[in-house]
């Protein structure tokens, strides 16, 4: 548990404390205080407590505040004095508080709310910069400390206990996670009365979720769709790297930008180990690391992201486009942006689907690779997605076979990978090669795999599958947009242009780039015919489709 300096803080390396508890000058206090509105304070008074609303930034000019994680035993946090402010990243996303706020010494304070204070990230560099680090800084700390507050039990071959800590880490919540079959997991099932019926289950003050799911989670952490955004200037369906960078150019450049997701922000690149060949990170980043950066980037500029939240339709019969999502609400938008990305294809094998999150993954994350370190695995794939796959596998102790359909490793991949793949000796290498048969009870124990060109077969162990084969795209929500044989869309110079010219809401100009066989929707990232089916590219498409946008709704005027 932490322990608190003589000035409140959780004791750490100085240097972190001046950046989580920044010391701002008369200026800076001054340009806060106008975002706000001024309030006394009485000792005692609790400004907020564990699971209420994401409560406002508060600014401290005189009197103390302490920051408080439930007990038992009860920990202070920090205390608050005057020209210091309260607060952490759940103040851009609207999550519940994790800690207490109670006055210690009575005084004032100035309360900034929610849409303030992203008016401030975008109207003050400095200042938004200095808060921003904060309350980074400070999520770590409540990443250690308030893990409690929120608590999983489950099964980590569970599929459905894999989804929940899979949304968990990508929204980066702060949790604990109890394995049922660990000590500290069996003890957790006796002490709240957790039948194996019930997992996975989510434990908070006060409450329990049981055969909880990330929706469920969502709702009482405050994160599931708010209906007070039913008319904004963009809606950005899909939140992978295509998606999140839409709604961070939309977001920046003044758009009303609200960003929806079925199941987390990452897409396929958050199910990435390491990405290695995206500019600016020469040492690669991971795609858990990438999806958070950019989460917290739309946030800042004031894009509302909700997940999950799944999308029956878009309905472009109407002047304006609507998202229909699944619980009857429309979102009406200026335009819209589809980057729904596409899903990871299984094999047509016995038990497939009965495997699936137990033993058979389609991302290769320290989530998966938890449950298989040092025992012998199967990769599938012959593109970038499985090479990168296979490395962080072998990394992690496991002995892996690479299993590519094709002759030639390098025909789908990187050759920095391919390179590193076959020098590497925890891993084989199998061409011509297909997987057969998988083999187990409760889980998969062991594959078939043959060669295509002998037909030999062997059987060997194997703890799991990761399988990357190629995707098909999330279109199946599709009512009126144009698609290719495969189900992507068709955008720009592939749409009809003189059918487009003639529809209603064309005004009678031509697709713009990105733009889809429907005025003032666009489609970018994998989803779209033609990508390049590559992390920067998605980006690039996502930010330029934004450009398009603009376009579309000054035509309007």
């Amino acid at each position: 548990m932490a322990v608190t300096n003589e000035t409140g803080e959780a004791g750490g390396n100085v240097a972190d404390d001046r950046v989580a508890y920044p010391p701002l000058s008369n200026e800076q206090i001054e340009a806060l205080r106008a975002y706000g509105t001024e309030q006394v304070i009485h000792a005692g008074e609790v400004l907020y407590g564990v699971g209420d609303a994401a409560p406002d930034l508060i600014l401290v000019d005189s009197g103390a505040i302490d920051i408080v994680a439930s007990g038992p035993p009860e920990v202070r946090i920090a205390r608050h004095t005057a020209g210091r402010f309260l607060g952490e990243l759940s103040l851009l996303n609207e999550q519940v508080a994790f800690f207490s706020a109670r006055v210690a010494v009575g005084g004032r304070i100035h309360r900034i709310p929610p849409a303030n204070l992203r008016r401030l990230m975008t109207e003050d560099d400095e200042l938004s910069a200095i808060i921003l680090a904060a309350f980074q800084a400070r999520r770590a700390l409540v990443k250690s400390i308030a893990s409690r507050t929120v608590e999983i039990v489950g099964n980590r071959s569970s599929a459905a206990s894999l989804a929940l800590r899979t949304y968990a880490q990508r929204l980066d919540i702060p949790h604990t996670w109890f394995e049922v079959d660990s000590v500290a997991g069996l003890a957790m099932m006796a002490e709240a009365s957790i039948l194996e019926e019930d997992l996975p289950v989510v434990l908070l003050p006060g409450s329990r979720i049981v055969r909880a799911t990330p929706g469920q989670l969502s709702e009482r952490l405050g994160l599931a769709y708010r209906k007070r955004d039913r008319s904004v200037d963009l809606a950005v369906v899909g939140a992978g790297p295509a998606g999140l960078a839409a709604a961070v150019y939309g977001a920046s450049e003044g758009l009303s930008t609200v960003l929806l997701d079925a199941v987390s922000p990452g897409g396929q690149a958050a199910a990435s180990a390491r990405i290695e060949n995206y500019l600016g990170f020469p040492n690669g980043l991971s795609g858990t690391e990438l999806t958070n950066f950019a989460t917290v980037q739309a946030m800042k500029f004031g894009a509302h992201l909700y997940a999950p939240c799944r999308i029956d339709s878009v309905d472009v019969s109407r002047p304006l486009p609507r998202v229909l999502i699944a619980d009857g609400t429309e979102i009406e938008a200026g335009a819209v942006i589809v980057a729904t990305g596409a899903k990871y294809r299984g094999l047509d094998l016995l038990n497939w689907n009965a495997f699936e999150g137990a033993g058979i993954y389609y991302g290769a994350t320290v989530l998966e690779a938890a449950s298989c370190e040092e025992r012998p695995v199967v990769v599938v794939g012959g593109a970038n997605s499985a090479g990168q796959a296979a490395l962080f596998l072998a990394s992690r102790g496991c002995d892996v076979s690479l299993i590519i359909r094709g002759a030639d490793i390098g025909a789908g991949m990187s050759a920095y990978l391919a390179d590193r793949l076959v020098a590497d000796h925890r891993v084989r290498v199998l061409t011509s090669t297909d997987v057969t048969a998988l083999h187990g009870t409760a889980g998969l124990q062991a594959i078939t795999h043959t060669n295509s060109l002998t037909g030999a077969s062997e059987r060997h162990d194997c703890h799991a599958l990761f399988c990357f084969i190629g995707a098909t795209p999330a279109t199946a929500w599709n009512t009126g947009l144009d698609l290719d044989k495969d189900g992507f869309i068709y955008t720009d110079t592939n749409v009809d242009a003189r059918r487009f010219a003639a529809s209603r809401r064309s005004q009678g100009r031509k697709p713009l780039p990105f733009e889809s066989s429907v005025a003032g929707v666009f489609a970018a990232g994998d989803v779209r015919h033609g990508s390049m089916k590559r992390v920067a590219a998605a980006v690039g498409e996502g930010a330029s489709a934004v450009s398009s946008v603009h376009r579309a709704l000054a035509s309007r005027l």
